[in-house]
């Protein structure tokens, strides 16, 4: 397969995902939205490290990292989530407003 073929793939799963994070108000959409963001990352990483000029292990191993920044991501993110649904019976982003005074 081409390289453009896996750079147009990571490039739509990007903005896929920057359309869910921009205009969704549910919170969790927003999570899924971040992490297929960070799949695209990954998928771009991969390619390269793959299909570039010196191919080398490098990309693969920053895309584990990435995957381990994603897992502890969502971890936290989740946690954050049902401690706010337990004060606030909500899961919409536009109304966690826990550092207003």
């Amino acid at each position: 397969m081409l390289i453009a073929s896996y750079l147009a793939l990571a490039a739509i799963l990007f903005v896929i995902g920057l359309i869910g994070v921009l205009t969704k108000r549910n919170a969790v959409i927003v999570l899924f939205s971040l992490e297929l963001m960070l799949n695209a990352a990954n998928i771009n990483l991969v390619t390269f490290s793959k299909m570039g000029l010196v191919p080398n292990l490098n990309g693969q191993v920053f895309a584990l990292f990435n995957v381990v920044v994603a897992a502890a991501e969502a971890a936290v993110g989740l946690a954050i989530l049902f401690a706010i649904y337990r004060n606030r019976e909500t899961i919409d982003a536009e109304k966690f407003n826990l550092l207003k005074g």
